[in-house]
């Protein structure tokens, strides 16, 4: 073990646990100054330990970044901390300069924490708009020059105690390690960077390694708690993808008025952009002895081009064209917004996810979201998937925001991987089902299956029941919208464990009383579909244009619903199916009640991004514009010619759309902040 001798190696491990230190050190002060959870009896000694927990992993993460520049002049050639004052110049430069920030990070965070209860965050940057005033108030509210002193003195003592270690491990005489000793070292250092980056030891899928994120800090949906568990330097840097001024007030207002005829709000509570509303038990709610049971089946990847009861040739989907022609179907259902985050995102907050770069389940500052879900009084909540749930930090949003969530994902299952995404669709669908069945019969539920074996790399599982590939012409396939029988064949097979599910929860004692949701997250890339109408393809609403199918036999009888809807009304719908009486803050709808604009229209966006395309469309016609509303066309969908704009000729209807579109935008957009719901003293105990 002669490589633990090595100069350079003592050296930056001596620096990355001065780091660390510094970070303990300065998150200790944090929690006996300025946490309210250290003098807190309320909240259990475990929570606090798990977020402390959390948070130094976040310090190490840090530690290690810090580490690297000096990892890199240790080990240049030539040009190194050993053999150059330049290099160590360099070296010194970059230490110096590194802890000032880190350190005058630290102070504004504990100023900022005091004053707004929020660890620093980008939104801090609005100070800077008025930096006189900002200036003043800071002035006259603090003690600056003490302050200022001890940022100097600290960052001088750890910059003197980095010095030292320097001196002593660099300046001491060489050992020599032999290039074997020197191999074994480097993998050994290699792997325990690896995991020390990635935050944890276990339940780590090597397909797809889920490193950990602020959002497991929030897992308990107490603000104070996730608080603690925060690096203030990383979750600054992560709130800096957010721009500072995330939505435009001045348009939010000019479009409320459509926006609350859109959701009805009544006009006396038509206060400053007020969307909160009460909805009253509907007239057409299910008549039931017990609360049904509710099942959200999430169809990775599946657009409705790939449906046979959509018009799809070859047959790939025989049980969901069964559960369609004896349930709901909806013909002309849209998300939002392509991507199964983004669709994960719109299902439970009812907003559309227009966030700019990444989605809005990323963003810490918006991700504990007021939800309809939270409505469903007495109900166990349940969310399966079967891989690692952090991935887009959809579990920060769901354990935030769901009152009582119980998640289970990868870690939780029997069933081993099968792929990047976890267990199979089947095993996933067949553990979730026995959860579901082991229930007391009278505790209603609501659950949320997320599936994931339509998606590359289209594993078919050596054992999964008795589905075998069906081999197709492949030129026959491109014809209608499947690039090759891959992604045939994993179309199929969604629909068979879909099949194998229907059987299994049909044997079970919940059956009967369930009211089960299916739908497409978004489709994915198509060649050509010949078998939907033009409008599909021409004008890119394939991608939205989803499948969706509510099937509750002891309920509902089958009926097509040719109206247009969107993701975001389905919570909405099954509220007032269940008959509830319940708060709705979001921009969903119940598609059984009437729609104040006459033709019910839907909200998509075309192309993501700081400046989107977008647009609102009925089952006739569709308005699509640039992000400011600028070259706004009116198309009609059952052309076949629908790229023609046919503005002049419907001005009122691309007036109410174009007005629909505009308002659905700029509202989602301000939704993300105003529907923020802190749960202050939601204390898990």
């Amino acid at each position: 073990m002669t490589w633990l001798k090595s100069r350079r190696l003592q050296y930056l491990l001596a620096i990355t646990a001065l780091f660390f230190s510094l970070m303990v050190v300065l998150r200790a002060v944090f929690y006996f100054g300025f946490s309210p959870l250290s003098g807190d009896s309320d909240i259990a000694t475990d929570t606090i330990i798990t977020a402390w927990g959390i948070g130094l992993r976040f310090d190490l993460r840090l530690a290690l970044l810090l580490m690297l520049p000096l990892a890199a002049l240790a080990y240049l050639p030539w040009l190194n901390l050993l053999r150059s004052s330049i290099a160590r110049f360099v070296g010194h430069a970059y230490l110096l300069l590194a802890l000032l920030l880190v350190v005058l990070t630290y102070i504004l965070d504990f100023g900022h924490y005091a004053y707004l209860g929020d660890r620093l965050n980008v939104t801090a940057l609005r100070f800077l708009e008025d930096t006189a005033i900002s200036t003043q108030m800071v002035w006259e509210s603090y003690p600056v020059i003490w302050i200022t002193l001890g940022w100097l003195l600290t960052t001088a003592l750890i910059f003197w105690a980095a010095l030292w270690i320097e001196k002593t491990l660099l300046g001491r005489p060489q050992t020599r390690i032999a290039k074997s000793q020197a191999t074994f070292g480097f993998f050994v250092c290699f792997v325990l960077f690896f995991f020390a980056i990635l935050g944890r030891v276990s339940d780590i899928n090597i397909l797809n390694p889920i490193p950990l994120r602020w959002s497991e800090a929030f897992a308990t949906g107490n603000k104070a708690v996730g608080s603690l568990g925060l690096n203030p330097v990383l979750y600054f840097y992560d709130t800096t993808l957010i721009p500072a001024s995330p939505y435009d007030k001045d348009a939010v207002k000019e479009y409320y008025p459509v926006m609350a005829d859109y959701l009805n709000i009544p006009a006396e509570q038509r206060q400053e952009l007020n969307f909160d509303r009460v909805v009253d038990v509907q007239p057409h709610k299910l008549n039931y002895d017990q609360p049904p049971n509710v099942v959200f089946v999430m169809l990775e990847s599946l657009g409705a081009s790939r449906v046979g009861a959509y018009g799809t040739p070859f047959n790939p989907t025989p049980h969901l064209d069964q559960i369609a022609n004896d349930g709901w179907l909806f013909k002309h259902f849209y998300v939002p917004v392509t991507g199964t985050a983004k669709t994960i995102w719109a299902t439970f907050t009812g907003i559309p996810d227009v966030a700019p770069t990444e989605s809005a389940s990323r963003n810490p500052l918006t991700s504990h979201q007021r939800m309809v879900l939270n409505e469903f009084k007495d109900y166990r909540k349940f969310y399966f998937v079967g891989g690692n749930a952090g991935w887009a930090n959809i579990d920060g949003l769901i354990k935030q925001s769901i009152d009582g969530i119980e998640l289970y994902e990868e870690g939780d299952w029997k069933a081993p991987n099968v792929d990047v995404w976890g267990i199979s669709d089947l095993e996933l669908f067949r553990e979730s089902n026995q959860i579901l069945d082991d229930l007391p019969n009278d505790q209603p539920f609501f659950a949320f299956i997320q599936t994931a074996g339509n998606h590359r790399p289209f594993t078919i599982p050596e054992k999964n029941g008795d589905f075998e590939v069906r081999d197709m012409p492949e030129d026959e396939l491109r014809e209608h919208g499947f690039r090759n029988s891959a992604q045939y064949n994993a179309v199929r097979l969604l629909d068979y464990n879909v099949g194998e599910y229907m059987k299994m929860a049909r044997a079970s004692d919940y059956f009967d009383n369930t009211i089960f949701v299916f739908f497409g997250d978004h489709n994915n890339r198509i060649t050509t579909i010949p078998h939907m109408p033009p409008a599909m393809e021409k004008l890119g609403l394939e991608s939205n244009h989803v499948p969706h199918m509510i099937y509750a036999p002891a309920y509902l009888k089958p009926r097509v619903i040719e109206q247009s809807m969107g993701l975001t009304d389905v919570m909405p719908t099954i509220a007032g199916m269940l008959g509830l009486t319940y708060r709705n803050t979001t921009l969903g709808r119940d598609i059984q009640s009437p729609a104040p604009e006459g033709d019910r229209a839907s909200f998509v966006v075309m192309q993501e991004g700081p400046r989107p395309v977008y647009g609102a469309l009925t089952k006739d016609y569709f308005v699509r514009m640039n992000h400011d509303g600028s070259n706004a066309t009116l198309h009609d969908l059952h052309s076949d010619d629908p790229e023609t704009d046919r503005a002049e000729q419907h001005p009122d209807v691309f007036k109410k759309l174009y007005d629909l579109a505009r308002g659905q935008y700029e509202t989602a957009r301000y939704m993300f902040y105003d529907n923020v719901d802190n749960k202050e003293g939601k204390a898990q105990q």
